[in-house]
This record gives structure tokens, sequence and C-alpha cells, in this order.
């Protein structure tokens, strides 16, 4: 099944430079413009122009963000500013954080895991990919012959043994990382050398399967990578460098693994009628109005979550610019799917963000899967104070709230071979880039 193994990982030397919260940033698609540019101005080092470049007017072949990201990562290391770890080492990670009024820890470690073809049911997906975001990884990962962030994927741990390895360690141990980072995250890392217990997580996790929770894209990318060295060396053996990439691997019952849910937010439909469109929506939903008494948004979004909690599966909250109207929207019948989707598995078929796109967006709005892909008519938020900031100051049409995938339904599409549609999971929080780094 997966096979692991430590590495000599490259990390900041923060005697060298600033403060290592300085020098993190998210991974590259969840960046935008501005904050692109707030963490240049950070520090000269932020991890930022390694991962996610600027690109100017004046950049060619021989400059350019990915020629940039090459040399920042030569001159780093030539100047201590990056130093290779000495010896071979997994390295215990862990995130503290605040979700909806809960302090939460989510735990993992981060080691290098061997590419295996998707078709091979070991490491596993959920999602589609897009050709864009793999050759902007593809040049980037050719230019610096690294691996900058890592692919975030689950494992069963169902007998804990794995757990108690980590936890033991992390109780014996002081983390040579502590430090608040993005957004008031505690960020944790453990270097762990000892062979004897490398040689106890490598052997754990030798009967799991991998499964994707963000990553999609650089999995593909370094299977790509690995096809591409392959055929230029004659003498391939299975154990070079370009075999692995760097993962960080969480056990999917971890009580800090955390999916936010993404809620649809709707705009520049001509001709629409919130009633018109609730009169067709009843033949396949039961559907009710409600009154959002309270008095500021924060208390308005908590009784829309208890909405979707008290409906459950199947289940969606339309928020109408128009009318500020509220209204649950709840299946009548999940075999309404079945007709729709029948080549497709029941887990497929289930899935809220399915329910949403296929009866109500496409079947009623004229929405289709191109549509949806190139993001016409939608944005996306996974605040729900948000949202209704958008609807009330007349930013959108209307959004559609709903409940989060949850990681069973991802582990059970998975293992279907189904892929879920775009935006169906946000695993929150994202491991920052520049906390451990892989150089061929």
């Amino acid at each position: 099944m997966a096979k692991i193994k430590p590495f000599e990982g490259i990390r900041y030397t923060t005697e060298k430079v600033d403060k290592l919260s300085d020098l993190l940033c998210p991974p590259y698609d969840i960046i935008s413009a501005s904050e692109q540019d707030m963490y240049y101005k950070k520090s000269e080092h932020n991890i930022i122009r390694i991962e996610f470049g600027k690109e100017y007017f004046e950049d060619d072949e021989n400059d350019n963000k990915y020629t940039r990201a090459s040399r920042y990562m030569t001159d780093w290391i030539e100047q201590n500013v990056l130093l290779r770890d000495k010896k071979p080492s997994i390295y215990i990670y862990q995130q503290q954080f605040h979700s909806d009024g809960r302090l939460l820890t989510r735990t993992g470690f981060i080691a290098l895991t061997k590419l295996e073809d998707l078709s091979k049911g070991v490491v596993l997906a959920h999602e589609n990919t897009l050709s864009k975001p793999k050759t902007d990884r593809m040049n980037l990962m050719e230019s610096c012959q690294a691996n900058i962030s890592q692919i975030y994927v689950l494992y069963e741990d169902s007998s804990k043994t794995l757990s108690k390895i980590l936890f033991d360690y992390m109780s014996q141990n002081m983390p040579e990382v502590d430090v608040e980072g993005l957004h008031g995250i505690i960020e944790r890392l453990w270097v762990v050398s000892e062979e004897s217990i490398l040689d106890e997580i490598v052997s754990c996790i030798a009967d799991k399967k991998l499964f994707i929770a963000d990553g999609h894209h650089r999995y593909e990318t370094a299977l790509n990578y690995r096809k591409k060295a392959m055929e230029k060396n004659n003498s391939h053996t299975g154990s070079e460098p370009y075999n692995y990439t760097m993962m960080l691997l969480v056990d999917m019952n971890d009580t800090g693994l955390l999916i936010l849910p993404t809620y649809r937010a709707l705009n520049e439909l001509k001709d629409f009628n919130t009633q018109d469109f609730l009169i067709k929506a009843k033949e396949e939903f039961y559907v009710e109005n409600h009154t959002l008494s309270g008095a500021t948004i924060e208390k308005r979004a908590t009784e829309i979550r208890k909405l979707l909690d008290d409906k459950g599966a199947g289940a969606f909250v339309l928020y109408d610019a128009v009318t500020t109207q509220c209204t649950t929207l709840k299946i009548k019948d999940f075999s309404s799917m079945e007709k729709v989707f029948p080549s497709k598995h029941v887990s497929y078929r289930n899935l809220d963000v399915c329910i949403l796109h296929k009866l109500l967006l496409e079947r009623l709005l004229g929405i289709g899967e191109e549509q949806l892909a190139s993001q016409q008519y939608l944005t996306y938020t996974h605040d729900i104070s948000e949202g209704l900031k958008w609807v009330e100051a007349g930013e959108c049409q209307m959004l559609f709230f709903m409940s989060a995938t949850s990681v069973k339904q991802v582990r059970d599409v998975s293992l279907a071979g189904e892929k879920m549609p775009q935006k169906s999971t946000y695993f929150f929080p994202k491991p920052p880039t520049g906390l451990v780094l892989n150089k061929f």
C-alpha cells in the first residue's frame, strides 16, 4: 500500500532572518493579488517569492516568476536563510485554531510518499483537475527541482497505533517550531530523526490508503514530473527522488479535522423571479419560508446555521436579495438523483453539492457544468456572515447556504472512484507554505 520515508527537509533558519511568522504564506491557489502583495511586503525572504511569485510585463523565457523562484531558492540556501536538516526526518506537525468558538487542534506528520498512479487505488482522489494550475505547478517544480508545499492527505488509523506513536513523542519532546502563524493559527513542528521511531511510523502507514484532501493538482503534477524524468533516465530504478513527493498525512478521525462548507452566491441572472423559482422547486423539494429575527449579521448567521442543522442532509437555505427572504429547500426523495445520475455511485448522488448543482442550479436556473467550471454567475464564500452581507448590500442576487461535505463522504466518494464537483470541500485551516521544503 502506501510507502513513506523520512527526508532531509529544508527549513528557515530564523536566527538568520525575520521571525518565522513573517516568512510563511498560504498555498498558491487561495492567494489573491492583494494578499500576494501583502506577503511580498512582510519580508524580503517570505516564501511567496517561490510559491507564488509576481509576474511582470517584461517577463520572458529567461526571466519570469519560475526562474526567479529558482534563483531565490538557490540564493537563500547559499546564504543559509534556508538550511537542509542534517538527518533524514519525519516532521510531526500540529495546528491549533478557533472555529465557531471552539479551540481545535489537528495533528499529522510530513514525510515523503512514493508516487502511485491513481488507478492503483493506493492514493485516491475526489476532485477533478484543470490543466492551467497543473502547468503552473509543473513549471515551478521543474525550475526549483523541489516540492514547495505539502499535498494534504488523509488515512484511517482505527487502532490509534500511529496516533499513539506521534502523541508519545510530542509529550516527551519540545517542538522545534512553536509560533503564531497566519490568521492567529498556532503552528508547531517536531523534527523526528530517531531511527526506531521513524521505522515505526513507516511501518504503521504501510497498509493504509491515502485520500487526497487538498492538492489534487500538485499530486497529478508530481506524477507527470515523474513520467518525464523516467523517460529521460535509462537506468530508472524507482528509488530516485522524483518517485516521491512531500505530503502532510492526517488521521481522518482526528478531532481537529475540519471541512468548511462552500456557499454559492449567484449574480447576473436575467429575469430571475424568486417566487417563480420556488414554485418550480416545490416539485422535488419541501419549501418553507422563515423570518430571520436576529438584529445583527452574526445572529442571523447563527439562525441560518441552525436551520441547516435542523433540516439535515439534502437541505439548503436560500437568501434572496430582493425580498431578503429566507427559505429552506429540503429534497423530498433522494431517488430523484438516481434518475439524473443512474450510472453514478450512491455516495456521489447523495452529496448536497450534487443535489444543488443538478436539481436547482442546472434544472431550474440553467447553470450547467460549463458555467460552473468557469465560475460564470457564481462566487463563493465559506462565511455565512459574509454571504449575508453580500445579499443585503445588493452585491449578489441570492445565496445558497448548505452543510459541509463530511470526511466520510470524501472517503466514500474516493473509494467509489467518483469525482466531486468543484468547490465541494474546503479543508481548514490550510497548511502554510514555508515550514518544510523538499529539494530533489
